[in-house]
């Protein structure tokens, strides 16, 4: 692993938003053990089996930790999901640490509000990769288009 990937994984331990990631993964997978944990390529954390309804997405990243639905080890075979989810390890390194997910709620809100889904206009989404993510991106229709 190359020395911004460390620093990247060192920041996001002592911000607390890895220990934060990897607590919300264990507690939203609990009764789900076979699907666990795996080290992922570039210092992330993978982690399946989550059950919670909140938040909605299949795949989504606190601090270094990448948290799925699905077994940990299916997200091996998605890289370029899993160089989107490393975008946002970084923004939690470099930005805000756990203050990211507050403004990524406002974000996706706003997002919601302008183009009928949470990624196209928020501007977290759109720095990982909208396309690496899954995203179809949805142009602005409110209040601009009638």
């Amino acid at each position: 692993m190359d020395r911004p990937l460390r620093i990247r994984r060192i920041v996001n331990a002592v911000n607390l938003s890895t220990p934060l990631g990897l607590l919300l993964a264990a507690a939203g997978s609990r009764g789900s053990p076979e699907r666990g944990r795996c080290p992922g390529p570039d210092g992330l954390v993978l982690a399946g089996g989550y059950r919670w309804p909140l938040p909605a997405a299949p795949v989504f990243t606190v601090g270094n930790v990448v948290t799925a639905r699905r077994a940990a080890a299916d997200l091996l075979d998605r890289p370029a999901l899993l160089r989107h989810e490393g975008r946002h390890a970084t923004q939690y390194a470099f930005l805000l640490g756990p203050l990211m997910i507050p403004l990524y709620l406002v974000c996706a809100g706003v997002s919601l509000l302008l183009c009928g889904d949470h990624a196209s206009a928020n501007p977290f989404e759109r720095q990982a990769g909208l396309a690496d993510g899954g995203y179809t991106p949805h142009p602005i229709r409110w209040p601009f288009r009638r």
